[in-house]
């Protein structure tokens, strides 16, 4: 793991690395006071064959506008990569090049892969993408909140669950439960374990969400729904989630989501959107969420120029 100091004018992205967390420390200017300043620290969670710095590069205008809009608050965002590395056989459209040796060595990775075979699909090497979560949550923890996009977003709405008071019951009782043949998934380790300690999140932001299919993994969304708040993140060009898919998952949200303005839109695809009502939609929910969690009040965000960096991954 490696630690970079990031001025705000000199946000940087990084090109892709090893498989390793990647801590980023964000700041305002320098100031005498910073030591007294609150922390808002988020778990950042990539997409299937990204990597924790790629996501940090995809990234860059929604932390920079998060670290503007809180300037009370010393923003950290930390950057674990998935434990799975993926072949080129794992990747959608992926187009081996002449020589065949570099084929072996592509920087992507995935917290799951996804199994068509199985009757619901099943997601194999799971186990693994929540035991590099929680080693995060306890090397570099308490989070606030956590933002994922694509499968990282389906595993933050997931984590954020198993960090519910009674969830662990959830699990016990639909572990019992058999349908279509698939018993329900035992509470993965560590988070089940009574040694196992962090907060409840404050909030969570998906991006391109999606629930996973089928009664194996009701225990992350039923009984109860996801209490923690969730800001759903879509895009209406989607091609890669189904907006089905997405559906579901903000069904799993305790509440009523779209009437409660927790359900986003923008005009594109299978991306994180960097143009200013977007990034402003975010800032606005993790403020109320913050101001709920802790009663403080930040400063009106401070407004920006964010260069349009609509990139599909």
């Amino acid at each position: 793991m490696y630690r970079t100091t990031l001025p705000s004018n000199r946000l940087s992205s990084l090109l892709l690395s090893r498989a390793t967390n990647t801590r980023h420390l964000t700041t305002m200017a320098p100031n005498p006071a910073t030591s007294t300043r609150q922390p808002l620290k988020l778990l950042m969670l990539h997409g299937y064959t990204q990597s924790g710095s790629l996501f940090h590069a995809k990234s860059r205008a929604l932390t920079k506008h998060i670290q503007k809009a809180f300037p009370q608050h010393e923003v950290s965002t930390i950057y674990p990569t998935a434990p799975i590395r993926l072949l080129p056989a794992d990747i959608p459209g992926y187009e081996p090049s002449s020589e065949g040796g570099a084929d072996n060595e592509i920087e992507s990775y995935g917290w799951w892969r996804r199994s068509n075979t199985a009757n619901p699909p099943l997601y194999t090497g799971i186990e693994e993408g929540f035991a590099a979560v929680a080693r995060t949550l306890k090397e570099e923890g308490p989070f606030d909140g956590v933002i994922g996009f694509s499968q990282g977003a389906a595993l933050a709405a997931m984590v954020a669950a198993l960090l519910e008071p009674g969830r662990k019951e959830s699990f016990e009782h639909f572990a019992k439960i058999s349908a279509d043949g698939a018993a329900g998934m035992v509470i993965p380790a560590p988070f089940g374990e009574d040694t196992f300690q962090h907060p409840q999140l404050k909030f969570a932001v998906c991006y391109s969400g999606f629930r996973a299919p089928g009664p194996r993994y009701r225990a992350f969304y039923e009984e109860p729904a996801i209490q923690t708040p969730v800001l759903h993140v879509l895009g209406s060009l989607d091609a890669v989630v189904e907006e089905s898919r997405s559906r579901a998952l903000v069904d799993a949200c305790a509440g009523e989501p779209e009437k409660d303005g927790l359900v986003v839109w923008h005009p594109g695809g299978h991306f994180l959107p960097s143009q200013r009502p977007y990034l402003d939609a975010a800032v606005r929910f993790i403020r109320e969420q913050m101001e709920r969690g802790d009663g403080s009040n930040d400063k009106k965000e401070v407004e920006e120029d964010v260069n349009d960096m609509d990139l599909p991954f």
